[in-house]
């Protein structure tokens, strides 16, 4: 329920009158004679009428001048919604088509180097130029470029020179560990790799060159690697003796001779590949197209996070976050996007916030955990830097616990607009957020998104109202994936989203959707493992574990806890009776954070007798998820659907005797 108490911001004049949204209604008004009185009438037109809203986006952003089309929606099935047929729009000539002098396109910082400014002008003829480059190397539509990179400027350049050319980018931060890497590259089968020498992040320097070989060695389709010097003098021979590879200088490549020329592609030409895992097998590579992405960024950041042309906005990220993708989004809307490449807690917690003084940012994306640190930490940066610039703060990740939704404006932002938004990397994009036109309330989602219709279901298929159910999509959004990489029959897309509801997108959340369209989201539904936003597949981790000879079997939970914390134990069955001590923990971890992810180092690693599965195999981790996180054994599985039944009210006494300690 709702009280004055939980009241933390509300829409003034400015809001009213001169918001997107508020503009965009006033636009519906004059233009569609259309007549709503507040967000809800909006968001239920939205959500309704698909080509009504979507060609209203279309017009309102000026992308009647750019193509026509011939209808908004072909198809409105899900899976297979066929958008804007005869539309031929290019990502990177979007971008590129908000051109100022009036201010910076990009602002490159590092944890000790001073903001460096990137004009518009300037990041056109890089991109012509590595766009030419790619031209030379044989790089067309159809081809994959992939970026093995941090969040520096040359990772946007690299991203829009490869869509000005019409071929699919796709990224993995050098933070990963290289099985990691090539269990995503080598599905996507990269013509050109485009790769960091090395990246800075807590104070340390990571020489990253020998990896590089490896991923060479590991990539049979790579024929160029595109090098780029970031923090090491440049050494004479290239990095990967592999024959039949051609290494070139990033700085070192010629400037384009003819101006830079978009590929011409239809609206749903792939634009790029983001990496998101499910609970077995490989990672799933979303392919999204150029013109569903464009359109859905330009209404998430223009009407939903209310984003303007002079706005500098950053967002803390590495380049495996499907947040980095939306904030290169913000180029779509003519404002400054600020890449910082390294970490938000150098030189202490408030490392983010000395940047976003620094850099002059006034909105500000990251993940509740990084939030909830500084809250902890008992500083004040309100007090200590100069944010006066920052009017508004993007949260996701997570849930926001509520301690920390009144430290934002008690020590950190006090007349800021507090965001938080539920998306994900399968849609690039925002599915329940905030609006300017709404107030904002401790725990609480303020709205759907426009355009998105969002609900909450019962197993059966049954919306709720008030109650806990599935995240679901009822209608088609045009930042939908196109489909799945190596899945050409769309059976894996289809198991994804739309095996338990047939035709209806379920997201993987729990959540709550009140009476006043107001959201609460309590954690996945599944077993993806989500630490700080940075989404992984419980089978990376088996996949690294299993392969200690003293690991016979394993489970690997993730646990969203009502503070807002997250708890990510691992189980482990030694094999041969081998003990699970300090020196095999030790094994462990260090495998994972240098095949995988420091992020995903598990919080504590515990001896099992045996893991629990179904009848067909498959490992039991969302049930034993739900007993970590409360629920009865009964309430989870059937008697007589699962082997190794007695480990349930094992996981049951687990969960009862650690809750204390976390």
């Amino acid at each position: 329920m709702n009280t004055d108490t939980d009241l933390l911001w509300s829409p003034g004049r400015r809001e009213w009158e001169d918001s997107n949204v508020a503009c965009f209604m006033e636009w519906v008004s004059e233009v569609r004679g259309l007549h709503f009185s507040d967000y809800a009438e909006l968001w239920r037109w939205s959500s309704t009428d698909l080509p009504g809203f979507w060609s209203a986006v279309w017009e309102f952003y000026g992308l009647d001048a750019a193509t026509r089309y011939d209808e908004v929606l072909g198809d409105a099935s899900m899976p297979g919604a066929k958008w804007f047929p005869g539309a031929r729009l290019n990502f990177a000539e979007r971008c590129l088509a908000q051109a100022t002098d009036d201010r910076p396109a990009l602002v490159g910082v590092t944890e000790d180097g001073m903001p460096v400014e990137t004009s518009w002008q300037e990041l056109r003829h890089q991109v012509a130029d590595v766009a030419a480059a790619l031209r030379r190397m044989g790089v067309g539509p159809g081809d994959c470029v992939a970026g093995y990179l941090p969040n520096l400027p040359q990772t946007v350049v690299a991203l829009l020179a490869t869509a000005a050319v019409g071929a699919v980018w796709t990224a993995c931060s050098p933070d990963f560990g290289t099985p990691s890497v090539l269990a995503r590259l080598r599905q996507a089968r990269p013509a050109v790799l485009v790769a960091t020498d090395g990246y800075r992040y807590g104070g340390k320097a990571y020489d990253k060159r020998a990896e590089v070989a490896e991923l060479a060695d590991g990539l049979p389709t790579l024929h160029h690697i595109l090098a780029v010097d970031n923090i090491f003098t440049p050494l004479p021979e290239p990095w990967s003796a592999r024959p039949g590879l051609e290494q070139h200088a990033w700085s070192e490549l010629p400037s384009a001779q003819s101006p830079l020329e978009f590929a011409d592609v239809p609206f749903d030409h792939p634009l790029w590949i983001l990496w998101s895992s499910g609970t077995t097998g490989i990672p799933k590579g979303i392919v999204q197209g150029h013109g569903g992405i464009v359109v859905e960024l330009l209404k998430a950041l223009g009407l939903g996070a209310d984003l303007r042309p002079d706005d500098r906005y950053l967002f803390l990220t590495s380049t495996s976050w499907m947040v980095w993708n939306f904030l290169v989004g913000g180029l779509l809307h003519g404002s400054t996007i600020i890449l910082y490449d390294g970490s938000p807690t150098y030189p202490d917690v408030n490392g983010a916030w000395r940047i976003a003084a620094q850099t002059g940012a006034t909105m500000v994306g990251t993940g509740a955990a990084y939030l909830a640190a500084v809250e902890k930490s008992d500083t004040h940066p309100a007090a200590e830097f100069g944010l006066d610039r920052l009017r508004s703060i993007l949260q996701t990740g997570s849930s926001l616990p509520p301690s920390t939704w009144r430290w934002v404006y008690d020590r950190l932002a006090p007349n800021a607009w507090l965001q938080s938004i539920c998306g994900g990397t399968d849609v690039c994009s925002v599915l329940a957020g905030s609006s300017p036109l709404l107030p904002v309330r401790v725990g609480r989602i303020p709205c759907p998104s426009l355009g998105v219709a969002l609900a909450s279901w019962d197993p059966h298929g049954h919306p709720l109202t008030g109650e806990q159910g599935e995240l679901v999509v009822t209608a088609p959004l045009p930042s939908m994936p196109l489909h799945f990489v190596g899945d050409p029959d769309g059976a894996r897309y289809q198991a994804s989203y739309f095996d338990t509801y047939p035709g209806i997108w379920r997201h993987g959340d729990w959540v709550t959707v009140d009476e006043d369209l107001s959201v609460v989201v309590a954690g996945r539904s599944d077993s993806t493992l989500n630490r700080m936003g940075v989404r992984m597949g419980s089978a990376d981790i088996y996949t690294v574990v299993e392969q200690l000879p003293e690991v016979a079997d394993s489970l690997v939970i993730g646990v969203e806890q009502p503070d807002g914390g997250y708890f990510m134990p691992l189980f482990v069955v030694t094999a041969n009776g081998t003990a699970l001590d300090d020196r095999l923990r030790k094994r462990i971890t260090t495998a994972i954070k240098s095949r995988l992810s420091p992020r995903h180092v598990p919080d504590v690693i515990v001896p099992i007798p045996a893991v629990p599965r179904t009848l067909t195999g498959k490992k039991l981790e969302v049930p034993v998820k739900r007993i970590l996180q409360g629920s009865p054994v009964a309430d989870v599985t059937s008697e007589g659907a699962v082997t190794q039944s007695e480990m349930l009210a094992w996981f049951a006494d687990f969960a009862a005797r650690s809750a204390p300690d976390r």
